[in-house]
């Protein structure tokens, strides 16, 4: 199978739903363990914020909307440029759609490791945060990121290659 070139419309689409199940995976299971869901949230806007947005040791994150709002951003930009990545590798070599959600996968966990093991020289907070959930978490964004890439680039192709035969009939 040729290589193709990255579907950019495909990569923020599949950025954008995956980073908006990784939150909602991470929090639903974060309030099931009893704790806040509010630290997530709070965690990537400290990247940007500074570290004075998280919580004091043992006292529980609340909500802020400014807060909120600026870890969503940080999120969303983050989750569309690892689906950028994620998606120059499933069109460079030709993935279906189970190998993409594997692949995906697997990349979900890789960027876990450098995120809260690489990054804690910069971010010491993730360190903290190191756990199966968030583990978990990344390994679904992985999986729905490549899914979905996958997914929407192959439908996109499919309509571009009807719209052909159809100009090629007429």
């Amino acid at each position: 199978m040729m290589p193709k070139a990255l579907d950019w419309k495909a990569a923020i689409w599949a950025g954008i739903i995956a980073g908006l199940v990784y939150v909602m995976i991470v929090m639903a299971l974060i309030m099931m363990q009893g704790m806040s869901p509010w630290g997530p949230p709070r965690m990537m806007a400290a990247m940007v914020m500074g570290k004075g947005v998280l919580p004091a040791m043992g006292e529980p994150a609340t909500f802020d909307m400014g807060v909120m709002m600026v870890g969503m951003m940080v999120h969303l930009v983050l989750s569309v440029i690892l689906a950028i990545v994620l998606g120059w590798g499933i069109s460079r070599f030709g993935l279906g759609m189970a190998a993409a959600i594997i692949v995906g996968m697997i990349f979900g966990i890789v960027v876990y490791y450098v995120d809260f093991y690489g990054f804690t020289s910069v971010f010491p907070w993730f360190a903290m945060n190191r756990s199966l959930t968030i583990l978990f978490g990344h390994a679904m964004f992985g999986a729905v990121a490549g899914g979905v890439y996958r997914g929407i680039a192959r439908h996109d192709a499919k309509q571009a290659g009807e719209g052909a035969n159809s100009a090629a009939r007429a």
